[in-house]
């Protein structure tokens, strides 16, 4: 799988803070010692208990991104469906915005999986009633692996838009593509400082980022082999609804239709395919998804 780069265009940036200012309000979580923050928009004449969209980002992004923030208004000012957007923290006090390669990672896959399950408690805390898991891209993949590893209760449904999928070869290709170093010396490496309780990994690479510091259980949580990583592979023999959106033009994980129709045992799995999208869902394209999940959470 390759992620391609996340940019928001000058645009894009105005349309949805537009949106978002009437819709999202900020929401700060405190969670293993670090604040959290997420969106709370409230659907058109919903009440908390009519159950809520808990939604998570991709790669390094944060939950008001372009993809994110259309989905989430348009979910809650058109569909009436409430909707909680959340940033995962990587480790960083109110982290917003786009992740800039500048602070250490500290937090991988196991401690994004405990924070989505604060913010599932805070959801009941508050009232909310069936919560629908959604996710973009490598979102995707996670709030589908916090479904099956963590076995949340309340759980209505799971919304895929474009999950990431994985290959073995090809991620190790790639990094040693971006630094000269196999991918195996490289886990060995950080299983043996983590074995060590060493500390950070120091100038290393982690997905967009070329050199900083990252812990090595964030590093191997990230790059170690396994079928986690892989949607398709994590979905197969769910027993609870889901949903996965495909992009038709998505070049970013262009083999996902082919891995989602071998799928053996699909029988609570629907794929729609939205014509012409990319992997961004940019534009009316947002409003052709917005449309199939609320149509899936209501069916």
């Amino acid at each position: 799988m390759r992620i391609a780069p996340l940019t928001l265009t000058a645009v894009a940036l105005a349309a949805s803070f537009s949106l978002s200012a009437a819709a999202a309000e900020r929401i700060t979580l405190e969670h293993d010692g670090v604040n959290m923050v997420g969106h709370l928009a409230e659907g058109s004449g919903a009440a908390p208990e009519d159950g809520v969209v808990l939604m998570l980002h991709g790669t390094l992004a944060h939950g008001r991104m372009e993809v994110m923030s259309a989905v989430q208004d348009l979910l809650a000012e058109q569909h009436g469906l409430n909707t909680l957007s959340v940033n995962l923290s990587f480790g960083i006090d109110e982290r917003e915005g786009m992740f800039d390669c500048d602070a250490p990672v500290t937090h991988g896959p196991e401690e994004h999986l405990d924070e989505l399950a604060a913010w599932q408690g805070w959801l009941e805390d508050q009232g909310y009633g069936p919560v629908t898991l959604m996710g973009h891209s490598r979102g995707g993949n996670q709030i589908a692996r916090y479904l099956t590893e963590r076995e949340p209760d309340n759980v209505a449904g799971l919304a895929l838009l474009a999950p990431a999928t994985f290959d073995a070869e090809a991620n190790a290709a790639e990094f040693y593509e971006q630094t000269g170093t196999s991918l195996d010396e490289a886990l060995t490496a950080a299983r043996e400082r983590a074995e060590a309780d060493e500390g950070m990994l120091e100038d290393h690479r982690f997905l967009y980022c070329e050199a900083l510091e990252v812990a090595p259980q964030a590093f191997l949580g990230y790059y170690e082999p396994g079928s986690r990583h892989d949607t398709p592979s994590v979905l197969d023999g769910i027993i609870t609804p889901t949903q996965v959106i495909i992009g038709e033009a998505d070049e970013t994980v262009p083999d996902l239709p082919e891995r989602m129709a071998a799928l053996e045992d699909d029988s609570h799995i629907r794929v729609d395919t939205v014509p012409g999208a990319g992997h961004f869902f940019r534009d009316f394209f947002a409003d052709d998804a917005a449309d199939l999940i609320a149509e899936f959470v209501r069916r």
